[in-house]
């Protein structure tokens, strides 16, 4: 194989990828925020979710970014698995246009097209006109780099290994897949592998099964994208990036297990090859999806038993902020549930960070992490949904209720990174395995068992908006402060006598005073019950 052909090939196939991404961002440029939201509103069910992926998928031709998209918004609590699953079956669909379109071999008019783009991007002062042009650039740029291939390309057909190569992929579907797949996952561009396969056909170099099993390939590759993007993420955001493998590897299955009668509809579904497998490709991802889409939920459940985890993290969306009742006076008791709710995600993470340090769990560590994020959302969307609710006719007591309420959710996220910062000790400790001594093990645990008393009590009081008890919890706060004090004088005194070395020492004293800002914040959700209560007896007087 020549040195002209490879470069060809790897010029041709550049100017193809970089045209997909220029198009790719000129159209969401266009679009702007609007892609974003369609997702976000628009897939509230399975046959609504596959519309909207295959049409979003059409407008920026790239499942992958539609995907990616979707990884996110599912880590971002703003899509359940279910909606995610329906999207990443829609973009599959939408992603065929792009060898639809190439199959039509209009590459001669690829320069008009660029010249074009290139005027509407340069020339314009409207940033619409601009992105347009853009994405029109991208689009010859995506021909004129097809041409290129397909007549780099095109010597190879006298040369006899790389014929048999594409023949025995025809005769082994299997090892069609496999290179598909393959290729696929280096480029992370399954329209770039189609389209290649169709550049191959449209020289006469494939033939409809070796041109099948690449695309089926192809299919399997473009999930590496998804997988990558799922990295760092909460558990519901990788069952939505595994979704879309499994939903993948078992179409194509399926669709080699009936391998004989596909190919005989492909055949008749066009006149030449090129177009045939372009059809195969929409055939494939539509019938794939008319085969999963009656066992949606079935299929959801299964990803859940497939990746398990409780699914804290960002993914965690609001379960009672009910934009139906926003103004009305329902609307204060669906903040109150959800706060409880983050009170609730906080107590567990106290637990798991001081216990992740006693223990030197890093499995802890990382649930703290994840749940830390949970509650910033949650604090976040409270605080939206109680300043939008704002403007209802409250009475005075209910304004102070918000008031206090606004002031504790705050309280209970800066709990939550008190938590946090105490499952960063964990790691530090884990880090450089550092020990402690008997005491100071006894010290910590008395401690902890004090302030998570109090702070489990606090939650309560917030529940049940007792004065009595929150009156009582107040008296406490001293108590917490001194037994704080006495811990740092003795371990301190310990230090000084050897008995313990200096890097437990900073450890030991950082851990006991978060403690004791947690019980702060605990004093301070008492004392919003007992404000609240004070404003209650103003509105009686």
């Amino acid at each position: 194989m020549s040195l002209d052909i490879i470069f060809g090939l790897i010029g041709g196939l550049g100017l193809f990828l970089f045209g997909i991404a220029k198009m790719s961002e000129g159209l969401q440029n266009a679009a702007g925020d609007k892609l974003k939201r369609i997702l976000e509103l628009f897939t509230s069910r399975p046959i609504v979710a596959i519309l909207t992926g295959a049409l979003a998928t059409m407008l920026i031709q790239s499942s992958s970014s539609t995907t990616v998209m979707v990884v996110g918004f599912v880590n971002a609590g703003l899509m359940n698995l279910s909606q995610a699953v329906g999207t990443i079956m829609g973009a599959a669909i939408g992603t065929t246009i792009t060898a639809q379109i190439v199959a039509f071999d209009i590459s001669d008019f690829a320069l008009p097209i660029l010249g074009i783009g290139a005027i509407m991007n340069f020339l314009s002062r409207r940033k619409e006109i601009q992105s347009i042009g853009l994405a029109t650039l991208g689009f010859g740029m995506l021909f004129f780099g097809i041409k290129i291939m397909s007549q780099s390309i095109s010597p190879l057909k006298e040369y006899e290994p790389f014929i048999n190569m594409l023949v025995n992929f025809g005769r082994n579907p299997i090892l069609g897949v496999i290179a598909g797949t393959l290729f696929t996952v280096i480029i992370q561009s399954s329209s770039a592998t189609t389209s290649l396969v169709i550049a191959l056909a449209l020289q006469g170099l494939v033939d409809v099964p070796s041109g099948i099993a690449l695309a089926f390939g192809a299919n399997i590759g473009t999930c590496i994208t998804a997988l990558l993007a799922s990295i760092g993420t909460n558990v519901a955001a990788k069952r939505a990036a595994v979704s879309h493998v499994v939903f993948k590897i078992v179409g194509v299955i399926v669709f080699i297990i009936l391998l004989k009668p596909f190919i005989w509809v492909v055949t008749h579904s066009g006149t030449t090859v090129a177009r045939q497998i372009a059809n195969a490709h929409t055939i494939f991802n539509v019938g794939n999806t008319l085969l999963f889409y009656p066992f949606i939920k079935q299929y959801v459940r299964f990803i859940e038993w497939l990746v398990p985890g409780e699914e804290h993290g960002p993914g965690v969306r609001p379960q009672y902020l009910d934009r139906n009742i926003l103004h009305t006076p329902a609307a204060l008791i669906a903040a109150t549930r959800e706060a409880l709710r983050m009170c609730e995600i906080s107590m567990q993470m106290l637990w798991e960070s001081f216990h992740a340090f006693m223990k030197a769990d890093p499995k802890l560590v990382d649930s703290v992490m994840l749940k830390e994020e949970t509650l910033n959302l949650l604090e976040k969307e409270i605080i939206v949904y109680l300043t939008e609710a704002s403007g209802n006719p409250w009475t005075l007591k209910q304004h102070k209720k918000i008031t206090n309420l606004l002031h504790s959710v705050h309280d209970v996220e800066r709990v939550g990174d008190l938590s946090t910062n105490i499952a960063e000790l964990a790691q530090e400790r884990i880090q450089h395995n550092i020990s402690f001594s008997e005491m100071a093990v006894e010290e910590l645990n008395t401690m902890y068992s004090k302030v998570e008393s109090v702070y489990a009590r606090a939650i309560e009081v917030l529940r049940t908006e007792s004065v009595e008890d929150a009156q009582s919890l107040i008296l406490e706060d001293d108590e917490i402060d001194n037994l704080e004090k006495l811990y740092r004088e003795t371990h301190i005194k310990r230090l000084n006598e050897g008995k313990c070395h200096p890097e437990a020492g900073v450890l030991f004293l950082d851990v006991i005073s978060t403690l004791e800002r947690i019980a702060d914040h605990a004093n301070n959700l008492a004392e919003a019950v007992t404000g609240a209560s004070m404003a209650t007896e103003e509105v009686v007087q």
